[in-house]
């Protein structure tokens, strides 16, 4: 499955369904359902200053969304006008693309892994093999989570 790196504050973002855009310098031809990997650094000044106090997963697998289409922006103003969907500051000058993102989930167990630069491939089973308590958490958490959701 696809993945794609986007720090946090965003990544979180995007998993609660607030940010539905995601602007990137790049293009793909890439749709479909793909997972969201949320690095290690956090951009502590646009948590400040989008008011985030909550402590963010780092260096996981957050969640899973659809990328079902991509702008192509062609200027600053197209851009600022979407920023209620993408939520970036000022810096946003070399981006010229934006990943429309729908149907965003949160993992109820964050998967760690070490993310990459564009959107690359994730094989989850062959990752979780390599340790077997964390398969065995996703598995135990899935467990209770549908028993006790059905009784």
């Amino acid at each position: 499955m696809k993945c794609l790196s986007v720090s946090q504050p965003f990544a979180d973002l995007i998993i609660s369904g607030k940010k539905t855009v995601e602007l990137r310098n790049w293009n793909t031809n890439f749709r479909g359902e793909f997972l969201i990997h949320a690095p290690i650094k956090i951009r502590l000044d646009d948590c400040k200053r989008l008011k985030i106090t909550k402590k963010l997963d780092v260096g996981v697998i957050i969640g899973k969304a659809t990328l079902y289409d991509v702008k192509k922006y062609n200027s600053l103003k197209e851009i600022k006008k979407d920023q209620k969907f993408h939520f970036a500051s000022k810096n946003f000058r070399d981006k010229t693309f934006g990943f429309i993102i729908k149907n965003a989930k949160p993992l109820r167990v964050p998967i760690p892994w070490k993310g990459q630069l564009g959107l690359f491939d994730v094989e989850l089973s062959k990752g979780l093999n390599k340790n077997k308590d964390i398969l065995m958490d996703i598995i135990d958490e899935e467990y209770r989570y549908q028993w006790i959701g059905h009784h």
